[in-house]
């Protein structure tokens, strides 16, 4: 597995130059009047930097759901979208986006191409970014995928908090890695209960070989649970 760094939400891929990031959902908040108190696309675009600035990375890989609504884009939105594209920009990152299922309105506010997958080389491993709604062709080659869509969180002693969750060979020999939603907005679903069946995503195939990991940004730590499968003996 290449080296990761969790940080907010989003993983550093150092060997790839690359910082992924996945289920933005932006205008989520526009779209079910829900008022964040700095405001959504600030709130956004406020973390994306934090990032940029930290890791200076070659490319930013937006990994699917980067929209929220299906069928409309307004004015708004297309706002946000490019304020977050110009952060990057403005931080010498280039932003490279990957649809997801609720994507289907993004060409129509992003004039460069959009990717159904996205490959980042690190550290002599081949590493596929997808949103992970579908599974990938059967001749696609990956050591590693890095893919979003199911907005995994975790309660741990009565705090329930964003996580990353790792599986080793977890999709035809290759590891997965999936990512908690970039988006604030979205509450996510608790995963300390959840049996393979339960996740949306075709990437999952043994749930209780999942690991899940947590990010603390405030004491700027990360911890790594046991499995999925034995953690919940220990609750």
């Amino acid at each position: 597995m290449p080296s990761f760094r969790f940080r907010d939400r989003a993983v550093v891929v150092p060997a790839a130059d690359a910082i992924v990031c996945a289920d933005l959902h932006v205008g989520r908040g526009e779209a079910s009047d829900v008022e964040y108190p700095v405001g959504e696309t600030a709130d956004l675009r406020g973390r994306l930097r934090e990032l940029l600035s930290e890791h200076s990375p070659g490319e930013v890989a937006f990994a699917g759901d980067v929209l929220h609504r299906f069928r409309r884009a307004s004015v708004r939105t297309d706002r946000a979208l490019s304020a977050l594209a110009d952060a990057c920009r403005d931080a010498g990152a280039r932003p490279v986006l990957v649809a997801g299922n609720h994507d289907a309105m993004l060409p129509e506010v992003w004039d460069g191409p959009v990717h159904d997958a996205y490959a980042l080389e690190a550290d002599g491993e081949r590493v596929v970014v997808r949103h992970g709604h579908e599974a990938p062709p059967p001749d696609e080659t990956a050591d590693c995928y890095v893919v979003g869509h199911d907005h995994p969180t975790i309660s741990v002693e009565g705090h329930r908090r964003p996580c990353f969750l790792f599986g080793p060979e977890q999709f035809r020999d290759a590891d997965v890695l999936m990512l908690p939603s970039f988006t604030r907005l979205a509450p996510g679903v608790q995963v300390n209960g959840m049996g393979t069946s339960d996740f949306d995503s075709p990437f999952v195939t043994d749930a209780d070989a999942l690991r899940p990991v947590v990010r603390d940004p405030d004491a700027g730590e990360t911890v790594t649970f046991p499995p999925l499968g034995a953690f919940r003996r220990m609750l």
